[in-house]
């Protein structure tokens, strides 16, 4: 069951870690090169899964790809890996409250080339990143299906970035209390953020300012780019990774 958003009188205190979605997700990304072959994958995994479903994940998309046997190790200790990352803040302090957020894109998808940015409310926590996409490939008139998917894993990426950087924040405050009881909670205002009313851009279901007149200050753009151009940033992303 979704949580609800925080009401505005525990602002001012931590709540127990967790990523500003609906579904506590964790986002895993791979890339894996083993004798010449190169394995790259981005998805969402469910933490309170058993960890058995990890290797048979790996030995499925292993199989389905046919790839290397090798890989099956290799996939499922990199899953392994950044779900351990994720469970070791589990149980911590966070901060949360009025506080919104910057959420980039950059990325291209196949012959999709995506740039935008847009704000998140870190205090909807019914908030839902493949519904924002679905939308915006909606509105853009995006046709490749792998486009949406990639830009809601771009969100929960950054949102997860955000939740831990909160969990040192809070862990810091509590340091330098200096005998001083309590948290110390840090507007957004005062941390460099932007503080706007919630109430003005936010509905109680949606986390994000897509609003057509605002689009001046917050243009989304895609582009389609043809194939020898797909070829030609390949070629200079190759480069860089060697």
């Amino acid at each position: 069951m979704p949580m609800k958003p925080l009401p505005a009188s525990s602002s001012r205190v931590p709540v127990k870690f967790r990523i500003p979605t609906a579904d506590n997700l964790v986002p895993i990304r791979l890339d894996i090169e083993i004798d010449g072959q190169r394995y790259r994958d981005a998805f969402t995994w469910n933490p309170s899964d058993p960890d058995s479903e990890v290797v048979v994940f790996a030995k499925r998309t292993v199989k389905d790809l046919k790839l290397p046997p090798a890989f099956v190790t290799q996939i499922a200790q990199s899953i392994q890996s950044q779900l351990a990352d994720f469970r070791s803040y589990e149980g911590q302090d966070m901060f949360a409250g009025e506080k919104i957020v910057p959420i980039k894109l950059d990325m291209r998808v196949n012959q999709t080339l995506v740039r935008d940015q847009f704000l998140w409310d870190l205090n909807n926590f019914e908030s839902d990143p493949e519904e924002f996409a679905r939308t915006f490939c909606r509105d853009m008139d995006i046709q490749d299906p792998e486009v949406g998917p990639a830009i809601a894993f771009a969100i929960r990426e950054q949102l997860y970035e955000i939740a831990i950087h909160n969990v040192t924040s809070a862990r810091e405050s509590r340091v330098s209390k200096k005998g001083r009881r309590g948290f110390e909670y840090v507007p957004a205002s005062k941390a460099g953020g932007i503080s706007l009313d919630l109430v003005k851009y936010f509905g109680h279901k949606t986390s994000v300012v897509r609003k057509r007149k605002d689009w001046d200050a917050f243009e989304p753009i895609v582009d389609i780019l043809s194939s020898e151009e797909v070829d030609a940033l390949e070629a200079r992303e190759g480069k860089t990774t060697r």
